[in-house]
């Protein structure tokens, strides 16, 4: 359950950022019509500039910051024969997901997990962990390859990228109209901007944010779904039905929450996470194999 959160991450902290930058030079001056109200035109287009931008930007940086943040040393040429058959095994899914091969790459963690990230298909990267590598059998990890090499396939990440596009438009214009209101009904602000539109329009993005990542998360979900689907086609469900299996009693590692999103696996289903519970996803391949 990896990338989504490690995504969710920079993307808030380019809108922020993207946020304040704006405000020190004065483009929210400049959607302020004549002094007095908001050009609401004008801020829904800026909006959806900036906030398409921070979506983008998250996207293009996903797999350089997933390889510095988990520590993933890259397997290109094989030292023995399990990264061998690691890489062999990747190959001949991606071929038969018709994908080009991901880069290769494992981090050290003693939990069982893996993720795959990346700007497009031709641009990517599946990463497990020596956990999952030690104590699953090549079975199982072939599963949890054919899972992650599907999230590539399916193009999740730059469909996730345009919904996060869409949710950061409505989050910056709302925050701002928030704002706006705020300083002129409350602060009885007649002109221009005072200290509490900026203050406001801050606060009310980072709620807004955690809000708006229900509908990321729930979108999070129903790719999980999908990506088991795919990878039952290209194993075998049963194969599958056992990686999951084995990642519930092994208890999988509690991931760094900014990488905690677009792994193989996740806690127990909420509003706010990124993957099914383990059994509905079983249940699922049971019902639909």
């Amino acid at each position: 359950m990896l990338r989504i959160a490690l995504f969710l991450g920079t993307n808030f902290a380019i809108l922020i950022v993207l946020s304040i930058t704006m405000s020190i030079f004065g483009v929210d001056g400049v959607l302020d019509e004549q002094g007095i109200g908001l050009d609401v035109n004008s801020l829904l287009f800026i909006s959806a500039v900036i906030g398409f931008t921070g979506s983008f930007i998250s996207l293009l940086i996903s797999k350089w910051l997933a390889k510095k943040s988990m520590g993933v040393i890259i397997i290109s040429k094989p030292k023995n024969d399990t990264e061998s058959w690691l890489l062999q095994e990747l190959d001949n899914i991606s071929k038969k997901a018709d994908i080009k091969t991901p880069e290769f790459g494992i981090f050290n963690s003693q939990q069982l997990n893996a993720f795959a990230t990346g700007a497009s298909k031709n641009n990517s990267l599946v990463a497990l962990s020596s956990g999952l590598v030690n104590h699953m059998n090549r079975n199982e990890i072939s599963a949890v390859i054919a899972h992650e090499v599907s999230h590539i396939k399916n193009g999740d990440m730059v469909t996730m990228t345009l919904i996060q596009g869409v949710v950061n438009t409505f989050v910056i214009f709302f925050s701002r109209v928030i704002g706006h209101i705020v300083d002129r009904v409350v602060f009885k602000v007649q002109r221009g901007h005072g200290p509490a539109y900026y203050i406001t329009s801050i606060i009310a993005q980072i709620l807004l944010s955690i809000l708006a990542s229900i509908i990321v998360m729930w979108f999070s979900r129903k790719r999980e779904y999908a990506a088991d689907a795919s990878a039952a086609e290209i194993v075998g469900a049963s194969n599958m039905i056992s990686a999951l299996k084995t990642l519930s009693t092994k208890s999988p590692d509690a991931l760094p929450d900014q990488m905690a999103a677009f792994g193989i696996s996740g806690k127990k289903a909420s509003l706010f996470s990124s993957h099914p519970s383990i059994e509905s996803r079983i249940e699922s391949l049971l019902r639909n194999g």
